[in-house]
């Protein structure tokens, strides 16, 4: 399959990063309606182009949740879609719904994701049942219920500093090179008024003094939990030329998924990046080469490393020389993450996926204001689901 090019991202929402939400708590459905107003008037365009809304989960029903979104919208639609890949959902949104337009299913495909927002709850009612520790399936009969959680080996942190200990078993680790991708980082979120992080650069030094959470993996190296939300409008050429701003082209995409724990990947240094990366540049007719900005999914520091490294903007096992001498800021020779990432703008939530996307829109659109890369007409955008367990790439373009 191969992409024509004919549909775009016209409008773009990203909520300010919050450490704690101001103001009274909202129902999903009520983020999902201020979000949908943001990326609609960011467009500049009228609700009644949208006939097709693509989502994630909704907390206020587990079942038809594309079918009451649209009622809720009053946003009647002719392809409804629900994706379920962890932090490569919102990549997968993308593509999916590039597909739908260009197969004229739908003219504007609406793809919003409210981040983590804690829902008011009634005081008569049980608390929820524990998580277990970040554990996604614990439900009676499923693998990780009988092979993961009574051992322990649950959440992310250990899984990803399992993958950064084989690494580092097989390349080599320099705690410095991964330092520097969260001082970069910052260097950018510095710039982003809307980041969690924004006005408070960090050094070196701080990272490396920050306490081991999971061996090598350092506190700073980890996501930020933050309250936002994130959504874009992916519309067809007749839309995109109504719309306000510079459209930003769906060229090609790929999707990958491999396991979901490590405990089954057959090599966790060979991440499904690879494939999905691949066939996105094969698509475009692109290679790493002409990416002006990359935008990547960032939940530590060594998945930022191993994805620039298997999506072939370096050679595998020299990602942290490569790292080291590069600028990864705005300014710098490969911008990556300019509006700080996972890492520095925050993570909320699904959303958090969709804040790579934003930000790739963003530069494309000319829009990142002190921010902004010259001349960048081509982006890469990764997302990463489970345990790099699941990947989706994309490769945007503007006119």
């Amino acid at each position: 399959m191969k992409l024509a090019g004919a549909a775009a991202i016209v409008g773009i929402a990203e909520l300010p990063a919050e450490r704690k939400p101001t103001g009274p708590g909202l129902f999903t459905l009520d983020q999902y309606a201020a979000l949908t107003k943001l990326v609609l008037d960011d467009a500049g365009l009228d609700a009644s182009v949208v006939n097709g809304l693509i989502s994630h989960g909704l907390a206020e029903s587990d079942m038809f949740v594309p079918a009451t979104l649209s009622e809720y919208l009053g946003l009647p639609i002719d392809f409804g879609e629900r994706v379920d890949l962890g932090g490569a959902t919102s990549a997968a949104m993308v593509w999916r719904a590039a597909v739908a337009v260009e197969l004229g299913l739908c003219d504007a495909v609406l793809a919003v994701l409210p981040g983590s927002r804690a829902l008011p709850r009634s005081v008569r009612r049980e608390p929820l049942a524990p998580s277990w520790f970040g554990a996604s399936s614990n439900n009676y009969g499923s693998p990780q219920a009988e092979y993961e959680i009574p051992y322990g080996n649950v959440g992310q942190n250990a899984p990803f500093a399992q993958i950064a200990q084989r690494y580092g078993a097989q390349y080599g680790y320099d705690p410095s090179a991964l330092a520097k991708i969260v001082v970069d980082q910052r260097t950018n979120a510095c710039a982003h008024p809307g980041a969690v992080f924004h006005g408070k650069p960090i050094t070196e030094a701080d990272v490396l003094a920050s306490p081991m959470i999971a061996d090598p993996i350092r506190m700073l190296e980890i996501v930020m939990p933050v309250h936002g939300g994130t959504g874009v409008l992916i519309a067809n050429a007749d839309v995109a030329r109504r719309s306000r701003h510079r459209p930003v082209w769906i060229k090609g995409f790929g999707e990958h998924i491999a396991f979901k724990t490590t405990t089954y990947a057959q090599d966790p240094m060979d991440t499904p990046i690879a494939r999905s990366a691949g066939r996105a540049f094969a698509m475009a007719g692109l290679t790493p080469a002409d990416v002006d900005i990359a935008s990547v999914y960032d939940c530590y520091t060594i998945t930022v490393l191993m994805t620039l490294e298997d999506a072939g903007f370096c050679p595998k096992g020299q990602g942290m020389s490569w790292i080291k001498d590069r600028d990864l800021t705005f300014r710098g020779d490969f911008p990556l993450n300019t509006a700080g990432g996972q890492l520095s703008y925050g993570q909320a939530g699904m959303s958090g996926g969709m804040h790579h996307v934003v930000d790739a829109a963003r530069q494309l659109m000319g829009r990142s204001a002190a921010a902004q890369v010259r001349d960048a007409n081509t982006a890469f955008v990764a997302g990463t689901g489970g345990i790099m367990s699941e990947q989706v790439a994309l490769v945007l373009g503007g006119d």
